[in-house]
Parts: C-alpha cells; sequence; structure tokens
C-alpha cells in the first residue's frame, strides 16, 4: 500500500477512449480520470465538464470537431472541483453553464480548492500555467433549466445533493442518456472529500428512476445499456453506504479518527481495493465522513496544507 500523497505517484498518461453512447452524443473517458460528455444538437454542441487544465480541454475539442463542425455553445460544470472546471478557458466563447450552489462554492473555497487539488494531482496539471484563474459561470440556476441546440433539449437538474452540494445531472430526453458527474463513478472510487453521506444515495435512487438507456459517469468507463447503468448506480451507492455504515458505527463508538481510518480501510479494501483512486480517496473520505458522522453537516474547506496535514495523521 503506497504512502505516496495523493496522486503524486500516479504520473502515467492515460489512453483516451472518445465513444458514442447514442445518437450525437459522446463520452471522452480516460481509465479512470476525469471524464467529459459531448451532446451535439442542430445548431451547435455541449462539453459536460471541462478537464483540468485549458491543454487538456482541447482533447476533447479536438476530438468534437471529428465528430460536428457545429460550435461548442455551452460547456456544463456538473459540480465545482478543479480538475473538472479549470479547463473552461480554452471553449473560447461558449457559454459556462452551473448550478447556484455549485457558484456558492467557488466563491466560497474555489481558490483553496484550486490549490489542494493542483497538489494532489501533478499528472493532470502539468499544464497548469495555462490555466488564467478561477473557472466562474456565466449563467447560474436554482434547481433546473433547459438548454435547446437547435430542436434538442438538454435538461440540467439539481436532483439533490451528493458528492457536493451543488450536483447537477444532464439528461437528454430524446435519446434517454444521462451524464451524471461524480454522482455516478464506476469502478472507480468516489471521492467524498465535500460529500454529503446521508443526502447521496437518496439522490442516486432518483437518479435511478430515469431508467437511462446509457449514462456518462465521473470516472470510468461509460454505461452503453440500461443493465450497465443500473450496475453503475447500484456499485456506487455499495461504496458510500458500505463506507459510511463503518466510519458511522465506529466514530460513534469515540474512537480516533485515525482508528476509525483503519477500521474503514478493514471493511472497504476487500471489495473496492481494486477501484482507480482509491488510495488518493480514502483519507479525504474517511476524514469527511467521520465529521458527518459527529453532526459537521457542511463539509470544512480543504487546503493544501490540510491536505499534507491528515494524510501525515492517517497514512504516515
Amino acid at each position: 500500500m503506497s504512502a505516496e500523497f495523493a496522486s503524486t505517484a500516479d504520473m502515467a498518461d492515460k489512453a483516451v477512449t472518445f465513444d458514442s453512447i447514442g445518437p450525437d452524443l459522446y463520452a471522452f473517458t480516460a481509465e479512470g480520470d476525469p471524464n467529459s460528455g459531448v451532446i451535439v444538437g442542430d445548431d451547435g454542441a455541449m462539453v459536460v465538464d471541462a478537464q483540468a487544465t485549458p491543454v487538456m480541454a482541447r482533447q476533447v475539442i479536438e476530438r468534437v470537431a471529428k465528430v460536428t463542425d457545429k460550435p461548442i455553445k455551452y460547456v456544463l460544470l456538473t459540480h465545482y472541483h478543479a480538475v473538472r472546471v479549470l479547463g473552461a478557458s480554452a471553449y473560447a466563447g461558449a457559454e459556462i453553464l452551473a448550478s447556484a450552489g455549485t457558484r456558492a462554492l467557488i466563491a466560497e473555497r474555489g481558490k483553496a480548492d484550486m490549490d489542494s487539488e493542483i497538489g494532489r494531482f501533478p499528472r493532470l496539471f502539468r499544464a497548469v500555467a495555462s490555466i488564467p484563474g478561477l473557472t466562474w459561470p456565466s449563467i447560474t440556476f436554482p434547481d433546473q433549466m433547459s438548454v435547446w441546440l437547435g430542436r434538442r433539449e438538454v435538461r440540467i437538474m439539481h436532483i439533490g445533493r451528493g458528492h457536493t452540494a451543488g450536483d447537477v445531472v444532464a439528461f437528454v430526453p430524446d435519446a434517454n442518456v444521462v451524464f451524471s458527474g461524480d454522482l455516478v463513478e464506476y469502478r472507480s472510487a468516489c471521492y467524498c472529500g465535500d460529500a454529503h453521506f446521508t443526502d447521496w444515495p437518496a439522490t442516486l435512487d432518483r437518479l435511478a428512476e430515469f431508467s437511462a438507456s446509457a449514462l456518462v459517469p465521473g470516472r470510468g468507463a461509460a454505461l452503453k445499456t440500461p443493465r450497465q447503468v443500473a450496475d453503475g448506480i447500484a456499485l456506487t451507492e455499495d461504496f458510500l453506504t458500505t463506507l459510511y455504515a463503518a466510519v458511522s458505527d465506529a466514530a460513534g463508538k469515540g474512537r480516533s479518527l485515525k482508528e476509525v481510518y483503519d477500521d474503514a480501510r478493514r471493511v472497504m479494501d476487500p471489495k473496492f481495493a481494486s477501484f482507480a483512486i482509491y488510495e488518493h480517496c480514502m483519507p479525504f473520505n474517511v476524514s469527511r465522513a467521520y465529521d458527518e458522522a459527529k453532526g459537521i453537516e457542511h463539509p470544512a474547506i480543504w487546503t493544501a496544507e490540510r491536505d499534507r496535514a491528515m494524510w501525515a495523521a492517517l497514512r504516515g
């Protein structure tokens, strides 16, 4: 079990896949790295999640250009984390969409999160100098909005808290396809450092009610059939509920954070240790779950300094 901080030892490039998941719908995935989605309509396209840097975003833009000559009119931020949003400046002229909850998180913790994630993911931020600063949305909405790409509707909805307080999904009704952001991960560990554990399973249950034909998760392979979609949602929920049950039980017995972390690893490792970014996520996940179990409803802000101190305390 490597004790290297977060993903600092993960420097090998990942193979990119650009899959069709429906009519004029695509998934940009890369072996457990952050995914992007692409929705093409009659008069333009939308990219779902912007990538970590403008240099990385250009990989998405290049693939979009191979399937359509229509302009990218919109970039949707499904939530706020630096690895998802700081590439937005590459999409020249596009409107940047986000929920009001996500905008509030940027205002509250955007710079701290940026510095934190740059320290955690050196490979994803190799082109850090290309980032002009924080990404701010140009259009926000409280809970739901529809964007029309000609005759194609993209319905953007906040269906509950989970990975963050501001998560949204993008639903394309004519194809019955969903882009979930990090509410769903497929064979990749959920990052829960800013999560709401007691809300997230119910949010996933609402997502399952879409009975989507295909789904693009935040990380991992695209889910291209209804059975795969159901399995991906169920696996995500199993990860979350197993983790929170282990942490809340141990925290309720008055055990220290380090003891709770060790207990949680004993429960989680046999089922989930093979998942992408598992070693990175678990210290952050247990820390947030421990806080929530202790009654801290609003996730504490992660900073580069807090990251390192927590890691030293739990991983040594």
